[in-house]
């Protein structure tokens, strides 16, 4: 069972960045303190994550409590598998994601990928073995294991909350590619998943208005 890291550890690795990273020491001065999203893993964890994407935190919710009601409480492999797609679209799927259930149920009933046993995979590893499942991108790899396994070394680049909250950090004109998320990354190694949660606490807050921007933002 994967475990969160403690608060210690998390502020411990804050106060790493913001030494090592300037850019970081501002947005980790200015964002409140904050608990590590742990969230349930396994096939039902991934599963869950892509029906959530692309809507509403409201009409995920929604239709997540749908999809384990139509599953009957059993959100397993087998459990999606006797369900053709026409039947998870009832639950509120769209026909993509229902197969995207499918595909993921598969991987795990056929032995492509284990879920109970990913954490012996090293991060390189574990997002490889991700995204050879047909509709499991990068960002949902890497998300994934930071949410439902407590990695805390991996960095979803492509997140353009994360590319706007790095924009501001590095005071730019232009928000950086995924590319150079990536390689902007590279000095926050090994707290980068601590890292991208101080980044998106910075933008929730800002967004919000609880926190202001500096001057030349």
């Amino acid at each position: 069972m994967a475990l969160a890291p403690s608060s210690a550890s998390v502020a411990a690795a804050r106060e790493a960045l913001a030494a090592a990273d300037p850019a970081l020491a501002r947005a980790h001065a200015s964002t409140p303190v904050f608990e590590w999203r742990l969230r349930p893993g396994g096939y039902e964890g991934l599963f869950r994550m892509i029906v959530e994407q692309q809507v509403s935190v409201a009409a995920a919710a929604s239709i997540w409590k749908r999809v384990v009601e139509g599953l009957d409480g059993q959100v397993t492999p087998e459990a999606v598998l006797a369900r053709d797609v026409e039947t998870l679209r009832t639950f509120g799927l769209s026909g993509q994601k229902a197969r995207y259930g499918h595909e993921i149920a598969r991987a795990q009933t056929e032995g492509h990928i284990d879920f109970d046993h990913l954490e012996r995979l090293n991060d390189a590893e574990a997002i490889a073995a991700l995204v050879s499942i047909k509709g499991v991108g990068r960002w949902t790899a890497e998300t994934f294991l930071m949410f439902c396994e407590g990695r805390q070394d991996v960095f979803p680049g492509g997140d353009v909350a994360l590319q706007e909250a790095m924009r501001w950090a590095d005071r730019a004109e232009a928000r950086p590619s995924e590319k150079q998320a990536y390689a902007r990354a590279e000095i926050w190694r090994p707290h980068r998943a601590v890292a991208a949660h101080l980044l998106w606490g910075w933008y929730g807050g800002v967004r919000r208005g609880d926190i202001a921007l500096d001057e030349g933002v």
